[in-house]
């Protein structure tokens, strides 16, 4: 199993190009079983999680060709055969979960196990299955799968308990094959979902108020080919941000999105950081200053996302002071505390809130990732931490971060792979 070997002490400093985002190329990629014809998708990220969805695709019976190199996926859906998302798949993958809408729209039928993936939260699949059978589907869930069927979907209202990415987009792309209009009330707003639905508007859906809280969907009777580019990933963008500020460095971040970066942004410039945007350059000069402790309340966007709870934590484990981080959307969300506590690091869980306290370096060690994210934040520290640290069970990190050390190593980051 590999292992990442980082030597802290050096400021970053240069460009870094940012790749597409995993979190919104993981559904587009499912929407294309809704169409009638091939689908194009480019900027794809060379992702574990992008790979295991174009094998769930394969094994459904869609045409897939994917080109590494150019970071370009087509899908032929005309030849889908299968409407059974096997558990092989779909337990490494929480994403997996998001064929259930296109399959049930596009072939009246789905069968999706029930979901893997990271052990951060529950995550229950309880707002997918009310969602699509507001729309008139018949679900059960048994022997581990969830089972749905349909004539042709009916439009309808959907209200949501509570903010669910996932389920947002399964019933979005659900929708649009649907009869009728279909309204989604508490509608997560995340910039992945409005790149979601502008995908399915480029492959003919009606789709009005994607990135509000209320979307309205108009069904048509198909969906046709098209060609979309996945949005940047501001997950990736903020991460080495937050580098570059932990280090002391200056870094540009080249491609982003600067305005799905709000709240990260904003909390740079707390911590001490100058923050410049030019058109698709984000850049965060730290100029050799070491960053003041900032406090974070993670919760649905526009605010602060619980992807980046992780990395900002690790910022503040060197800042200077107190901050105080709530962790509002996952419950299992601070398991990476007690690795980077090996490192050095002060910090106090109190339920959902962690008060970090900052130190003046944090000491290389052995470390165990439990998370993507954590996976990131670990490498943060280990580039401020003296001496070595290296960290095990990296396959987390594979599946949303694109060739990372390579990234971080064209910063002058002293990082490698190791078997």
């Amino acid at each position: 199993m590999d292992k990442i070997v980082v030597t802290g002490g050096t400021p970053l400093q240069g460009e870094v190009r940012i790749s597409g985002a995993k979190n919104a190329v993981l559904p587009i990629l499912c929407a294309t079983l809704l169409a009638d014809a091939p689908v194009e998708v480019t900027n794809v990220p060379h992702l574990h999680d992008v790979l295991t969805t174009t094998r769930l695709l394969s094994g459904l019976g869609a045409g897939v060709q994917h080109d590494l190199e150019r970071g370009r996926v087509t899908v032929d859906p005309r030849s889908v055969t299968s409407h059974v998302a096997p558990y092989e798949l779909v337990r490494t993958m929480r994403a997996s979960i998001l064929v259930l809408g296109p399959l049930l729209a596009r072939y009246g039928a789905a069968e999706v196990s029930l979901p893997g993936g990271c052990a951060i939260g529950a995550r229950p699949v309880d707002l997918h299955i009310k969602a699509l059978e507001a729309l008139g589907a018949t679900i059960t869930v048994e022997h581990g799968f969830i089972r749905a069927q349909a004539g042709r979907l009916r439009g309808g209202h959907v209200v949501f308990e509570t903010i669910s990415v996932g389920a947002t987009e399964n019933v979005l792309m659900a929708a649009t094959l649907a009869d009728g209009t279909t309204l989604i009330d508490n509608a997560a707003r995340e910039p992945e979902i409005v790149d979601l639905a502008e995908c399915l508007i480029a492959m003919g859906a009606d789709i009005r108020g994607a990135g509000t809280s209320r979307i309205e969907v108009r069904g048509v009777e198909r969906l046709h080919a098209a060609t979309h580019a996945v949005i940047a990933d501001r997950i990736e963008t903020g991460t080495f941000l937050v580098a570059a500020a932990m280090t002391g460095g200056r870094v540009t971040a080249v491609g982003a999105r600067p305005d799905t970066l709000g709240a990260v942004l904003e909390r740079l410039r707390h911590a001490g950081a100058t923050v410049e945007v030019d058109g698709d350059c984000v850049t965060v000069d730290m100029q050799g200053r070491r960053p003041r402790a900032i406090d974070i309340v993670t919760s649905p966007h526009p605010g602060f996302p619980t992807d980046m709870q992780a990395q900002f934590m690790a910022m503040n484990c060197i800042a200077e002071g107190t901050g105080t981080i709530d962790e509002t959307i996952f419950e299992n969300r601070f398991m990476h505390v007690s690795e980077l506590m090996r490192l050095g690091a002060e910090i106090d869980i109190d339920g959902p809130r962690a008060s970090v306290h900052g130190v003046e370096r944090l000491s290389g060690a052995p470390v165990m990732a439990t998370d993507l994210r954590a996976s990131a934040s670990l490498i943060l520290a280990g580039l401020v931490a003296d001496g070595e640290t290296t960290i095990d069970r990296i396959y987390h990190l594979d599946r949303g971060y694109e060739h990372i050390e390579q990234k971080l190593s064209g910063l002058g980051a002293r990082i490698q792979r190791v078997k």
